[in-house]
């Protein structure tokens, strides 16, 4: 472990603050099902391999939408 005067202010690896943006997909009670992640440019988004806000914003709306499709769907629960 290395000494501690490297974690004085100034000396962090990961310097706050740090953010976190879920979209969360939740059911009708409040019980939350899903987080989708992404990053709010493309280029943070290409640097971290993950999605952008948008396809994050689509992928929960499509999460959203399964009960209905579902239930128009009975063969798909299989």
């Amino acid at each position: 472990m290395s000494d501690s005067s490297e974690l004085d202010e100034g000396h962090r690896r990961f310097p706050p603050p740090w953010t976190v943006e879920p979209i969360q997909v939740k059911d009708a009670n409040g019980q939350s099902l899903a987080y989708v992640y992404g990053r709010e440019t493309q280029a943070d988004a290409d640097i971290a391999h993950v999605l952008t806000m948008d396809e994050a914003r689509r992928v929960a709306s499509n999460i959203a939408k399964l009960p209905n499709y579902l239930a128009a769907n009975p063969e798909a629960h299989d």
